[in-house]
């Protein structure tokens, strides 16, 4: 990990720099919007936003460092993201906060894609796992720090809106004269959400609805503590908590769900998580340490349920299929996300401050109520088949750190047809994803053994 890290030091901190700034301009956001008395609904759209520009990030950006290169499009999305924060206290209005919001969830989802594809150039097989170990510390940290620096400032002042893109803009400085190497690049090859849910249905559902939980969790959790009555501390220590618990709960709850069938495990996570967020609306007024631990309680068990529905879906797939299929999940998730929000932020208007914990406990229920009606449908994959593992990032990119997977020079590697070149020059899109083995409603040959001949 040693030798990992020397290499790569400088895009780690550029890395960090960005999560930080991200962790904090959610949360700063999101309290100001109650600063400004926005109600619960147009806050909602307005975080969720951030989610719709960073799906379209994930689409969009790919295609344009294939056009113009790294250093350009990371220089630019830097660029474009430290301005846009600084728009949020000048101009106070909710369309304009939407659109701002959709524009920095384009400029992340694209710095965290040319900052992952660079790590991807410098990674090999023997040190891939190590890379993506030493990512995702840095993540959880980043991410878990950043609503800490609400603290620094008032967030009704303009100064942690400077502090958010000045983070932005500093982290340019070691990734660019790190990277002195342009790494090859293609952008990422997907497959069909309709051909995804006949490999793994639960796999699909399971990302749609966990990134449902995780976006209002993400979006709304600051405003629900503010609405609970706390301070905007509490906020900060709620949302740094949330990363507490997916670092503490992340690689438990993963050897779990490889000594047992990952089904079982999966359903069992979703229904403690649901259970504990249900638990959560009845917490009293004059209980405020409850409200604090919850987010770590929840986001512990309910955040690792991402990598987990991953890692099932990887279990009918050869490692050649997983990056394209996780490509397609983490877009599923994505999709789930903008929708987190602006659900949450209609409950809230209802219920109340509960109905912060309503969204996140239905999301949670109906992954478990899916994953036990799939058990019904068809025969477990034997322990000792199943893949292991591997905590995974929120980016099409990030996906081919997988050290399970395989990742080729000239993209994503998939099983074709016999009649389907692999020539990459040649191999039109169709052809990019198409499994040598059929799955129909009444046999699953992925699974079940075939059928004897009569």
């Amino acid at each position: 990990m040693v030798e990992a890290l020397r290499s790569t030091w400088a895009l780690f901190l550029g890395l960090g720099l960005i999560m930080l700034g991200n962790g904090l301009q959610g949360s700063l956001v999101s309290i100001r919007a109650q600063f400004e008395v926005f109600d619960n609904t147009t806050t909602g759209l307005i975080m969720g936003g951030y989610f719709f520009g960073f799906f379209l990030g994930s689409i969009i950006v790919p295609k344009l460092v294939g056009r113009v290169g790294h250093v350009r499009v990371f220089g630019a999305l830097a660029s474009l993201s430290s301005l846009v924060i600084l728009v949020f206290p000048i101009f106070v209005e909710p369309w304009v906060w939407v659109l701002m919001r959709v524009i920095t969830g384009l400029s992340y989802a694209g710095l965290y894609i040319v900052v992952e594809s660079w790590l991807n150039d410098r990674a090999g097989n023997e040190n891939r796992g190590q890379l993506l170990a030493i990512y995702m510390l840095v993540s959880s940290l980043g991410m878990g720090a950043g609503p800490l620096l609400l603290n620094i400032h008032s967030p009704a002042d303009f100064q942690l809106f400077t502090l958010v893109s000045a983070l932005v803009s500093l982290a340019v400085i070691p990734v660019l004269v790190s990277a002195a190497k342009t790494p090859d690049f293609s952008a990422p090859s997907t497959i069909s959400l309709k051909k995804l849910y006949r490999i793994s249905p639960l796999g699909l559902i399971g990302m749609l609805l966990v990134g449902l939980g995780a976006g209002a969790m993400m979006g709304m959790g600051p405003v629900y503590v503010y609405q609970f009555g706390l301070t905007v501390a509490d906020a900060s220590y709620f949302m740094s908590g949330i990363f507490v618990g997916v670092f503490v709960m992340t690689w438990p709850l993963g050897h779990f769900s490889d000594r047992f069938d990952r089904r079982t495990v999966i359903a069992t996570v979703s229904i403690i998580s649901a259970g504990i967020a249900f638990a959560c609306m009845f917490i009293p007024g004059d209980m405020s340490i409850l409200v604090l631990l919850s987010g770590l309680v929840v986001g512990g068990f309910l955040f690792p349920l991402y990598s987990m529905c991953i890692a099932h879906t990887n279990d009918f797939l050869e490692p050649n299929q997983m990056v394209a299929a996780s490509a397609t999940l983490v877009m599923a998730n994505g999709l789930g996300a903008m929708l987190g929000p602006s659900l949450t932020g209609y409950a809230m208007d209802l219920f109340g401050p509960p109905g912060f914990f309503l969204t996140v406990a239905a999301s949670a229920g109906l992954i478990a109520a899916f994953a036990f009606w799939r058990m019904t449908r068809r025969t477990a994959v034997p322990i000792g088949e199943q893949g292991h593992f591997v905590p995974m990032t929120t980016s099409a990119m990030g996906v081919a750190l997988n050290p399970e997977a395989e990742y080729e020079e000239y993209g994503f590697s998939v099983l074709e047809d016999q009649d389907a070149t692999n020539d990459p020059e040649r191999a039109d899109d169709s052809d990019r994803f198409d499994p040598v083995i059929e799955i129909d409603e009444d046999h699953d040959p992925l699974i079940d053994k075939p059928p004897p001949t009569p």
